[in-house]
């Protein structure tokens, strides 16, 4: 007997899975931008911070660790060098956790500030 097996998540329900891990992980100031409307190259973007570089580290690997028994990894990672500002490519969705002063000076969500936001319900 074969077994149908359920196919990775992704759009919107891969955003909500992710802002769970982060939300449980103690992430700061979680936010999901729709970009589908912007003519983005993704469809998403879930915006998180932390407080040190080990706490953005616990973030990203909690992420990773919890979304792969799914069949969801991330297409390219960037920032594991020095994990100020780290970027997880879903490809519909892409993650980006910055500590805090990182955040303050890139200013994603004001860059983005057509897209409107997700309500997550964290």
């Amino acid at each position: 007997m074969t077994i149908a097996r359920k196919s990775p998540p992704e759009g919107e329900e891969l955003v909500r899975l992710i802002a769970l891990c982060l939300d449980e992980g103690k992430a700061e100031d979680v936010v999901a931008l729709d970009l589908r409307n912007i003519g983005a190259m993704s469809d998403y973007f879930v915006i998180a911070s932390g407080v040190t570089d080990n706490h953005v580290r616990a973030l990203c690997e909690r992420i990773e660790r919890d979304l792969t028994p799914r069949g969801a990894k991330p297409l390219h990672r960037e920032g594991f060098e020095t994990w100020n500002w780290v970027l997880l490519d879903y490809f519909d969705v892409v993650v980006h956790v910055f500590r805090r002063p990182v955040r303050r000076y890139y200013d994603l969500e004001r860059l983005w500030g057509d897209a409107p936001e997700l309500e997550l319900g964290l």
